[in-house]
């Protein structure tokens, strides 16, 4: 039997991480009471979890010709995903993002690029085989955004968009998309319309349909996730609450798991399939660090995940 492919295309970012009492306010300085180094950047991350969860994954990328690029590699092989169109980059580093986490779980993040910035439609072209025959094409917006439409132009499967970081320059790739996921601030930004609670969400879902996508999710943390197709009632998906500890990466494992279960239960509706993706970013959220917070082992489906039509 054919093992569906999930090709995922975007950033590898190394995480420097330092946990504090809280977030600090623009120029205050804190104790913080932690500090640790680990693998992340949006596109790796969600391949990670796929790969946890059992999916074939394949990573387009590019890392920096240092020390840190090559240690990314040896992860990503470690962690099961196929390598092969991971490319070095000369002269430039690899990636990095600079975290803070609070005590309650909160975190800011600044990213630097780096080789991140450096996949391009020449990178795309010489995946074309691959990209075109995934049965998922996941894309994020850290690395360059014509590199990604390009992408979605040519892939003949599934296209699921994770607009991250938030930007509203990016209609053009839109009615590409089988499905848009966006967290509130991300869609706050892309439809022009303030996200803060599940009926707000659910405007913002309409005017995100209306630029063209098939599908759009948004996923609001410890409330679950709203999701809509075209001509039919918005639904909200509720999760299960927990304590969190470390946030970072939670919007990843979502996206990375809904792919998975996509392509793996296909014959679920995607109430549940939402259902299960927003269990395995709970899951994360228990744990400290990124891709070491995913879980492995995990089965979906033991339950019926509650949902109310909006």
């Amino acid at each position: 039997m054919n093992n569906p492919k999930i090709v995922v295309l975007g950033s590898c970012s190394i995480d420097f991480t330092t946990y504090a009492p809280r977030l600090p306010n623009p120029g205050e300085t804190l104790h913080g009471t932690k500090f640790n180094t680990s693998f992340g950047g949006k596109g790796a991350n969600q391949c990670v979890a796929a790969a946890k969860l059992g999916g074939n994954t394949f990573l387009i990328c590019r890392v920096g010709d240092d020390q840190w690029g090559q240690k990314y590699i040896e992860n990503l092989k470690t962690a099961g995903v196929n390598v092969s169109h991971v490319y070095k980059t000369q002269n430039v580093t690899t990636g990095i993002a600079q975290i803070t986490v609070a005590e309650n779980g909160e975190n800011q993040i600044v990213i630097v690029l780096g080789a991140n910035g450096h996949l391009s439609k020449a990178d795309v072209k010489a995946t074309e085989a691959l990209i075109s025959s995934a049965d998922v094409l996941i894309g994020q917006l850290e690395t360059p955004f014509e590199t990604t439409l390009e992408a979605f132009k040519i892939n003949k499967g599934l296209k699921l968009l994770n607009a991250a970081p938030g930007r509203s320059d990016i209609k053009e790739i839109l009615p590409y998309c089988s499905i848009l996921c966006v967290n509130e601030s991300e869609a706050s930004i892309l439809a022009k319309h303030n996200v803060d609670s599940v009926m707000t969400a659910a405007e913002a879902l309409k005017i995100l349909l209306n630029l063209g996508c098939e599908t759009v999710v948004i996923t609001l943390g410890e409330k679950g996730a709203v999701y809509a197709t075209k001509n039919e009632t918005p639904i909200h998906v509720f999760c299960e609450t927990v304590v969190p500890v470390d946030t970072t990466g939670a919007g990843d494992a979502f996206v990375g798991a809904l792919a998975t279960f996509l392509i793996s239960n296909k014959e679920r509706p995607l109430h549940q399939i939402i259902g299960a993706a927003c269990e395995v970013a709970t899951l994360s959220v228990t744990k400290e660090g990124t891709q070491t917070s995913y879980p492995t082992n995990y089965i979906p489906f033991r339950k019926e995940y509650h949902y109310e039509m909006l």
